[in-house]
């Protein structure tokens, strides 16, 4: 789920809850997307780690060059969540995110973030927030940029790649529950929350151009880009960071070289947000001394 982790903190929110990203249909021509994808290899065990994104829009053509290769040579498909613990998301969302009490909106947020939350929430219905965690209303208003940024979840891609390996019979997995996800955020605390929220509000209304420009970087395959607009965001939100991207990384990590240990060829697609910069995937376990070869 992250991003992740461009709606400033809610690329957090996007990253984190992919079953939130509403599809929205768009009629504009087909976009080439040749996204970044790494290999680790050893003698009996191959590795491909694709960055993805958890929804895009609908007419981008992501599956082609070394992905399609990827796919055709994996006998199995990792994901932050099986499909299973997607399914169980929505449920798992709507019992951690209510407030033990009620706190309005106004005494969160100073008056220009909210106003512009108030502007969010009027462009599509309000989010309930007042009853709800500050991470909880970040998550939501990661939804309605998605929906306004005309992103389809149908598109995503672990949506499409889970349709690929179950098509074919081959076995899909995934490195987290969709509790172990939220808790991410349920756990990070107030200060840090109440930041988050603060920052999103703040620039919503850059949100949609900041998504687009984001889907566009992913699509290029430009890592440099992808890292510079992370790192705009967790840099000043350490505990975030920490909690969310490192900490998740290098569990992955150590999951990657366990993963070594059995043959088999594996494609492993998360979040584009955690394989770039010197906490990604690759660099960690190239800083482990393994040899991590990018493929496209």
């Amino acid at each position: 789920m992250l991003r992740l982790f461009g709606y400033r903190g809610r690329r957090f929110a996007a990253a984190l809850l992919p079953l939130l990203l509403a599809a929205c249909g768009t009629t504009e021509p087909t976009q080439q997307a040749r996204p970044a994808m790494w290999l680790i290899a050893d003698e009996d065990t191959k590795i491909y780690m694709l960055g993805a994104m958890h929804a895009l829009p609908s007419s981008t053509d992501w599956e082609g060059g070394k992905v399609a290769d990827a796919v055709a040579a994996s006998d199995e498909l990792v994901m932050e969540l099986s499909p299973a613990e997607l399914a169980n998301a929505g449920a798992v969302f709507q019992a951690l995110a209510p407030r033990t009490e009620p706190l309005p909106m106004a005494k969160r947020l100073p008056a220009q973030a909210l106003a512009s939350y108030r502007a969010l929430e009027a462009s599509g219905g309000g989010f309930g927030g007042d009853a709800l965690d500050d991470w909880a209303v970040m998550v939501l208003m990661g939804q309605r940029v998605a929906q306004k940024a005309e992103l389809d979840s149908s598109n995503g891609v672990e949506a499409r790649l889970t349709e690929r390996f179950k098509d074919a019979g081959k076995r899909i997995g995934g490195l987290e529950t969709a509790k172990d996800q939220l808790m991410f955020f349920e756990t990070l605390d107030p200060a840090t929350q109440r930041t988050l929220l603060t920052r999103s509000a703040e620039k919503s209304d850059e949100a949609v151009k900041d998504v687009k420009a984001l889907t566009a970087a992913w699509g290029r395959g430009d890592v440099a880009a992808l890292e510079r607009v992370i790192n705009e965001d967790v840099d000043t939100v350490p505990a975030a960071r920490k909690a969310i991207l490192t900490d998740r990384n290098r569990r992955w990590s150590a999951w990657v070289q366990k993963r070594l240990d059995q043959p088999g060829t594996v494609l492993m697609a998360v979040g584009a947000g955690h394989l770039v910069g010197s906490d990604g995937v690759p660099a960690m376990l190239e800083a482990d001394g393994l040899k991590v070869t990018r493929v496209q």
